[in-house]
């Protein structure tokens, strides 16, 4: 399986102040390592960034961006996707998995039934959530527990879900509402 070459490690958001910074949306463990990366492009690599500083400001970063003076230049940048060649970040540890390369491996049941193919990894704060486009029907939100997922096996190309048999909160009168 072929994954992208290029992954997204950030965002550019609205202008900050009156001196050319944004707001950066960094989706990287360490919010700070989009200063180490050098030179961040955009998807097509047809335009390269360099975030010269940064600071943290809540939930996301105000950066100052090479050659960016201008809260006009700075407005113009909103929504900006940054990339770096995937090759540039750094290994995972056991159990650990990019996002990215989790993106389009088929889900699987224990009995190596299909079910579907994941196509995000959501996190609303409560931890990771998978979800899965199945063959038919509306899409599957599991959690990305080692309970629900067993088995992630990039080099093969799937996941093994175990479908919960309830969720916290559900009861049979619930799903007669």
């Amino acid at each position: 399986m072929t994954k992208d070459a290029r992954i997204c490690v950030a965002k550019i958001g609205a202008a900050h102040g009156v001196r050319g910074e944004v707001k950066l949306w960094p989706f990287t463990e360490d919010p700070m390592a989009v200063l180490n990366y050098g030179p961040l492009s955009t998807k097509d690599g047809a335009r390269q960034f360099e975030v010269a500083r940064a600071r943290i400001a809540n939930d996301h970063l105000v950066a100052s961006i090479k050659g960016i003076a201008t809260r006009n230049d700075a407005e113009s940048m909103n929504g900006i996707e940054l990339y770096i060649a995937r090759d540039k970040l750094p290994d995972t540890e056991t159990d650990e998995y990019y996002h990215a390369d989790l993106i389009g491996l088929h889900a699987i049941g224990e009995t190596s039934e299909p079910i579907g193919s994941v196509i995000a990894i959501h996190n609303f704060g409560a931890g990771d959530i998978i979800e899965i486009a199945p063959l038919h029907g509306p899409t599957l939100l599991l959690p990305f527990t080692n309970a629900v997922v067993p088995k992630v096996d990039i080099a093969a190309g799937h996941i093994v879900i175990v479908r919960p048999t309830e969720i916290d909160g559900d009861s049979p009168q619930d799903a007669a509402i």
